[in-house]
């Protein structure tokens, strides 16, 4: 190619000021890491650890509302990231909301998380009681929540005949019904996270609703950028192959959602400030 050639296809003549920099941006292009994608005409939000806390879901969803409306018009989708109950004081309330009063401006997906499937094994009369610490862990406040007696709580987990007195059978079923991920172009969504080096076809519920070090400590390709929630962090937790945003709502008074659109990412928080819930988009360029 001559450098007329070359200046005619807009690229400029070799050695030139102009096509030096040119060739630097394209050489600095491809030694970046491609960002992961949402598919064109989709937007995404996920939610992370909810843990009972429906007084900080609820402005949380508000905001996103009026967020996804100032953008341009897409096909919008919410992920709940898994672990509606236990700990915060608003478990049953949180369930009932995602089964019948979801607000209508996106698609709803609700993932299993570790939280729901220590309840329903607890709920499970065949199910094996001896090693399910669902009382220590949050169990308490979600029963709580359905209205069981405080003094039928002691230290061993109640027959599973007597907690569907109070659970409803239908808030069950949704629970049972939960799927363990969900995929939108290059992101997964999962509760905890994957076993690295399986294959998604692979991977084990035990892994997706429970893992943490496997895979929070790898910084390998994981076969899509993964977000995630199940381990607590201060703030959004971004690595080169995945993203955390369980900011332990229940303890922090904190609820964390990311948007994700084309390349882009920011963030809705919830929270609690002097005793009153706010919510603030905290970053809306690309992450």
């Amino acid at each position: 190619m001559t450098g007329r050639e070359t200046e005619e296809n807009g690229i400029g003549r070799i050695g030139d000021r102009g096509w030096l920099q040119r060739m630097n941006t394209l050489t600095a292009r491809r030694g970046e890491a491609m960002r992961p994608q949402i598919p064109a005409g989709q937007r995404i939000y996920a939610i992370g650890d909810i843990h009972g806390r429906l007084d900080l879901l609820l402005p949380l969803l508000a905001h996103i509302r009026a967020d996804t409306g100032d953008r341009l018009p897409a096909e919008t989708h919410v992920v709940l990231l898994g672990d509606l109950v236990d700990r915060g004081p608003y478990s049953a309330e949180t369930v009932e909301f995602a089964i019948s009063m979801l607000p209508g401006f996106a698609t709803f997906h609700c993932l299993m998380g570790n939280h729901e499937e220590a309840m329903l094994r607890a709920l499970d009369p065949a199910a094996d009681r001896a090693d399910n610490q669902w009382l220590k862990f949050g169990g308490y406040e979600t029963l709580a929540s359905y209205g069981l007696p405080v003094a039928m709580l002691g230290e061993e987990l109640p027959p599973a005949d007597v907690l569907r007195n109070y659970v409803p059978d239908r808030h069950r079923q949704f629970l049972e019904r939960l799927p363990d991920f969900l995929h939108f172009g290059d992101y997964l969504f999962v509760h905890a996270g994957i076993r690295p080096g399986k294959p998604l076809a692979e991977q084990e519920s035990a892994d997706m609703r429970w893992i943490r070090h496997d895979f929070l400590d790898h910084r390998g390709d994981l076969g899509a950028f993964v977000v995630h929630g199940h381990t607590i962090t201060a703030e959004p937790d971004i690595q080169n192959n995945r993203l955390g945003i369980d900011t332990g709502a229940y303890r922090t008074g904190t609820l964390t959602a990311v948007g994700l659109e084309g390349e882009h990412r920011w963030f809705v928080k919830s929270s609690v400030i002097d005793g009153e819930v706010q919510t603030r988009l905290v970053s809306a360029r690309a992450a």
